[in-house]
């Protein structure tokens, strides 16, 4: 077949909605109508595109790159023949963001400064992502990076909207001292007598998730020391040996510091652009979020502990 855009909208919707289910209502498709169009459009680029699991689909490493082109693309598309509006020569417009903890958010704001050069950006740093819904909902900001994690979707009004950028697996970080430094994927119950550094609430299911999979591994975490500070200081603090930490699977580590996938996955969290549609334009939402998806794909790149986890978990077999 030949790649449409119609393809490349369908690839997007997928991945919006996460479940080939859920998109095919938001598009009008049938659910085998739409799956026998993924099956397709995966045969045109020779892999999957999606790993199916039982909550639904997440994008695979090729999966991401193929998406975040075809947002490009799309937007490109929509913007052909477009005039700016009377009068808005020589403005600036303005727009506020919002950001939870996330590496996504430099290479994100680099790329939009390059994309739309007649918009100003201000960002402001926000640990909550239900504190990032309050400021949205009041309209004291435009758009934002939030969080939320499987089955927790974020909860907001219809003056809101969101798009998930990546659902990413949580990682460890210990020293690399640590009695299991060796192992390539540790299991959380091996960590039950470790000391835990954790994140505070979140509004959005953190720390709860965290809990929730360390009774499921069968332990309590026997010490834990609730920090929101500095990357640095917590990083040094695990290469003392003080404790360990779940952190995200894209985080550099500094010398001293391993970063291990837990064995199983019990643990992932989904990054996702929120805005108001009545105060950012259809055109910028793509840009922020194409931006944001490369930005979180350089991350990847740069990020060896992630991408070998990524080839045993998507091996070729599943492809």
């Amino acid at each position: 077949m030949d790649l449409e855009l119609r393809h490349l909208r369908v690839l997007c919707a997928i991945a919006d909605a996460g479940s080939v289910g859920r998109a095919a209502s938001d598009l009008r498709y049938s659910q085998p109508a739409l799956s026998t169009q993924l099956r397709r459009i995966e045969r045109f680029f020779g892999e999957a595109l999606f790993e199916r699991g039982a909550s639904g689909v997440r994008l695979t490493p090729y999966g991401l790159e193929v998406v975040t082109q075809a947002r490009d693309v799309l937007a490109r598309a929509e913007a052909i023949g477009r005039r700016p509006a009377a009068g808005a020569a020589g403005t600036r417009r303005i727009l506020r963001i919002a950001a939870t903890n996330s590496p996504i958010l430099s290479g994100m704001v680099v790329r939009v400064r390059g994309r739309l050069p007649d918009m100003s950006l201000t960002v402001s740093s926000v640990y909550a992502s239900s504190e990032i819904v309050e400021l949205l909902e009041k309209g004291e900001v435009d758009a934002a990076i939030a969080a939320d994690y499987p089955g927790m979707e974020l909860r907001h009004s219809a003056t809101v909207a969101h798009r998930g950028i990546v659902t990413e697996p949580t990682f460890v970080a210990l020293s690399a001292r640590h009695r299991l430094r060796h192992r390539p994927q540790i299991a959380l119950a091996d960590l039950a007598e470790d000391a835990w550094f954790v994140t505070p609430d979140d509004g959005a299911g953190w720390p709860g998730v965290f809990y929730g999979a360390c009774e499921a591994a069968g332990f309590r975490p026997s010490a834990v020391h609730e920090f929101l500070g500095d990357q640095l200081q917590l990083q040094n603090m695990i290469a003392d040996g003080l404790g360990v930490s779940p952190v995200q699977a894209t985080l550099r580590p500094i010398p001293d510091v391993l970063i291990r996938p837990l064995l199983g996955t019990p643990l992932w969290c989904r990054y996702l652009l929120a805005w108001r549609p009545d105060r950012v334009p259809d055109e910028v939402v793509e840009v922020l979020f194409a931006s944001a998806a490369v930005a979180y794909r350089d991350l990847v790149v740069q990020s060896p502990h992630l991408r070998a986890w990524a080839s045993r978990t998507w091996s070729v077999a599943e492809r």
